[in-house]
């Protein structure tokens, strides 16, 4: 699912939001579990819905029994299955693509079409040796 990246919430909202005490989301960005964005003197974090999905992830998680290593380790892999998909779904793209100008190039007819067509001319000019059987 996707979430809005702009940073927006103060670290006090995020923590509501997420049914967290402040101090606990310094301690997921200690840890590397949640990178919020920075204000300009990068004095003051900032959380987007992306990073409240996080710690409400993290929150899920912990209840599990998970240990924040195991956490830190679950998220990484779920982010890198993630990145996987999206680049199986642009190489899918990228093979249609070039499928699609194969044939077009070369005029190639599917071969479910080819063997359709043929059932059809067998079906009406059968073959004189069938007859006989």
């Amino acid at each position: 699912m996707q979430y809005e990246t702009q940073a927006v919430y103060v670290i006090s909202v995020a923590a509501e939001l997420a049914g967290m005490h402040p101090q606990t989301l310094r301690i997921y960005e200690r840890r590397g579990l949640v990178q919020p964005a920075r204000t300009a003197g990068g004095k003051q974090r900032r959380y987007s819905n992306a990073d409240i999905a996080q710690l409400l992830r993290i929150a899920e998680l912990a209840e599990l029994g998970m240990n924040l290593e195991g956490i830190r380790q679950v998220m990484a892999l779920e982010n890198q299955v993630a990145q996987l998909k999206q680049a199986v779904a642009q190489l899918q793209s990228q093979l249609e693509r070039a499928t699609a100008n194969v044939k077009k190039s070369y005029g190639l007819v599917p071969l479910n079409q080819i063997t359709n067509q043929t059932t059809m001319i067998f079906s009406r000019n059968p073959h004189p040796l069938d007859e006989e059987r």
